[in-house]
């Protein structure tokens, strides 16, 4: 039995590593972005899509009991979204924690430089995003920087997308 939560800052791959595990794996999968357009759109949240750090307070306590429910019925899922905090192992117990895998993915800011184009190219790969042009550099460049130090001080290591994508991204799946 596994939880595993794939987190991270946009554009860095998370929905395409989920489904691919959910295609090897055949573990259901949650997106925690399904989940607050849910709440939003049915009107039980007055948060809008860009209100990210008080959507994280908002869901994170509900996926957390997930996450827990999941454990206890001895049950795989896969959790992917960025609503994650990174002091996420703070709100399980010990019995929990050895069934949760956390990946965090990380890009380096060599990596945005050289590959920004083909990051925007893949950003409706698995996921329509509809209108992209808030995707710069510079906002992928700070996204993933805060993504690197929030680990850090919360003493996770982040996966480092740095030269070859596809190969990180297989060597998670193995």
């Amino acid at each position: 039995m596994a939880i595993i939560i794939i987190t991270g800052a946009s554009h860095t791959g998370k929905t395409v590593l989920a489904q691919r595990m959910l295609e090897k794996y055949k573990y259901p999968y949650l997106s925690i972005d399904h989940l607050k357009m849910g709440l939003i759109r049915s009107g039980n949240s007055a948060l809008t899509p860009e209100d990210d750090d008080e959507l994280t307070v908002y869901l994170w306590p509900i996926v957390r009991e997930m996450i827990k429910t999941a454990v206890e019925n001895v049950q795989n899922l896969i959790v992917e979204g960025c609503y994650i905090p990174f002091n996420w192992r703070q709100d399980f117990d010990e019995e929990y924690l050895p069934y949760i895998r956390y990946i965090c993915l990380a890009m380096t800011d060599s990596y945005i430089d050289t590959h920004f184009e083909t990051i925007k190219g893949y950003a409706s790969e698995v996921e329509c995003r509809g209108d992209d042009s808030a995707c710069t550099i510079d906002r992928v460049r700070a996204e993933n920087r805060a993504y690197r130090e929030g680990c850090a001080r919360a003493g996770e290591q982040p996966v480092l997308i740095d030269s070859d994508y596809e190969q990180t991204i297989r060597s998670l799946l193995d």
